[in-house]
């Protein structure tokens, strides 16, 4: 099921989760999805560390794209997808989304990152295909 898929080397997922980290610690919980994304950017770049925001994930089904259907928060290196959630809790929601992601852009794993909680590696989720 995973041959094939696009995977990155844990050098890089190090280096993307303790940006992350960084990010929480300077910042804390509390904050819009959004500052914590575009701040999540900022500790990237500083970082050397490759990646694009909402990247457009296109939709086919049965040989006929149906356009943009989802946008992934953050792709990095074009091997890993980041979801950012700043949410009281994670659901089975949540996990199904970034699933979804996952097959559609081939990737073997990505993270979800719930940045409202007290430490981040309490919301720091691996989900992997």
């Amino acid at each position: 099921m995973t041959a094939g898929l696009k995977d990155c080397d844990e050098a890089l997922i190090d280096q993307v989760l303790t940006s992350a980290t960084i990010v929480h610690s300077k910042l804390g919980p509390g904050l819009l999805e959004s500052v914590c994304e575009l701040a999540l950017m900022v500790e990237l770049k500083n970082a050397g560390v490759p990646a694009q925001r909402q990247v457009e994930i296109p939709v086919t089904y049965q040989g006929h794209d149906l356009g943009v259907g989802f946008r992934a928060d953050i792709i990095v290196a074009d091997c890993l997808l980041l979801e950012i959630k700043a949410v009281t809790e994670l659901t089975d929601i949540h996990l199904a989304q970034v699933l979804t992601y996952l097959k559609l852009l081939h990737f073997k794993r990505g993270y979800l990152l719930n940045f409202n909680t007290k430490l981040l590696k309490e919301g720091i989720r691996r989900i992997s295909i």
